[in-house]
């Protein structure tokens, strides 16, 4: 049995068990519910992720330091870096591992709702709905079919609603972490670290890309995303917020 009938196989069983509280939007919330079953599996490295952030934050003043007392030896002045990093176990990559992990899922999922036959046998997924728009549609489909306040097009607008809520919290959350918690100009041996100021200013802004992957993909795929995008918020509000009695940062 290949990997995508294995896949299909398990929603269908969640379907199954959800069918008594879904009713024909079973197979949605399947989705919904497998994406939380990821983010769930994932969610220890996440956590991880934010102590790896909070170490880097309590470095700074000890890297402050290596500065000042290096400025004149700029070699001298990486090697002292590299030894702190090495010391104190800080990784750098330690953030983008829950996003790497997820990307299988989420193609996973993509391909299922993308294919008619899964090992030569039609796709019984794609027949399922949410609301009148099917799990395999794309909201091109629905603009194709009744158009943007058809019965397709419609459940589109609520997601699309759902999306740009998720995706405010998500930009306004981003803003106030970098705040109080600024990205380094230079990198771990000391160099200095190209486009740093151009991605602070473009990273609350990634939060709206769900918007435009939930516009192109199938629906299926679509509510991973969003579901995903939502847990991320919520995820990051609870592991990033500021210990208590720590000073906020104004707006």
């Amino acid at each position: 049995m290949s990997v995508p009938e294995l896949f299909a196989d398990l929603v269908h069983h969640l379907a199954d068990r959800l069918e008594p509280l879904a009713g024909g939007w079973a197979t949605a919330a399947a989705i919904v519910l497998f994406t939380a079953l990821v983010r769930l599996l994932v969610h220890p490295l996440s956590r991880a992720a934010a102590r790896g952030q909070r170490a880097r934050a309590a470095l700074a003043p000890r890297i402050a330091a290596l500065r000042t007392r290096h400025r004149r030896d700029p070699d001298r002045l990486r090697r002292a870096l590299t030894e702190l990093h090495a010391e104190t176990k800080v990784s750098p990559l330690a953030g983008c591992l829950p996003s790497l992990l997820q990307a299988p899922a989420f193609f996973l999922l993509y391909h299922v709702f993308s294919s008619s036959r899964i090992d030569g046998e039609p796709n019984a997924l794609l027949g399922q709905q949410l609301g009148a728009a099917p799990l395999g549609g794309r909201w091109t489909d629905a603009l194709a079919h009744g158009g943007p306040f058809g019965a397709a097009g419609t459940v589109y607008l609520v997601l699309f609603l759902v999306v740009a809520v998720v995706a405010t919290l998500g930009y306004r959350l981003t803003k106030a972490q970098l705040a109080a918690n600024p990205l380094p100009a230079t990198a771990p041996d000391g160099g200095p670290l190209p486009g740093a100021a151009a991605i602070t200013r473009m990273m609350p802004m990634v939060s709206f890309l769900t918007l435009a992957t939930a516009a192109a993909v199938p629906l299926a795929a679509a509510l991973y995303v969003v579901t995903s995008a939502a847990w991320t918020v919520a995820e990051r509000a609870l592991l990033y917020r500021p210990p208590a009695g720590a000073p906020t940062t104004g707006r």
